[in-house]
């Protein structure tokens, strides 16, 4: 499985929308959320090692548009 982790992706995991909202060199910070229109949900921060292991169970959805990103795919 190959992918760039980027800001502001979505991940399903089971029942919970994962949402990263801070990216570092060696850390990352997201927000679980049960639903996503309504945003309420947990923040979390953990190592990139870490982040990858819990993406492998998980389905991308899709990211935020960011001016001058080239879309995912």
């Amino acid at each position: 499985m190959g992918f760039k982790l980027r800001q502001g992706q979505v991940w399903k995991h089971g029942k919970e929308f994962v949402r990263v909202v801070h990216l570092a060199r060696l850390e990352v910070g997201y927000k679980v959320t049960k639903d996503l229109k309504s945003g309420e949900g947990t923040h979390h921060h953990t190592s990139k090692k870490d982040f990858c292991r819990l993406l492998k169970s998980c389905t991308l959805l899709g990211a935020k548009k960011e001016k001058g990103t080239p879309p995912l795919g």
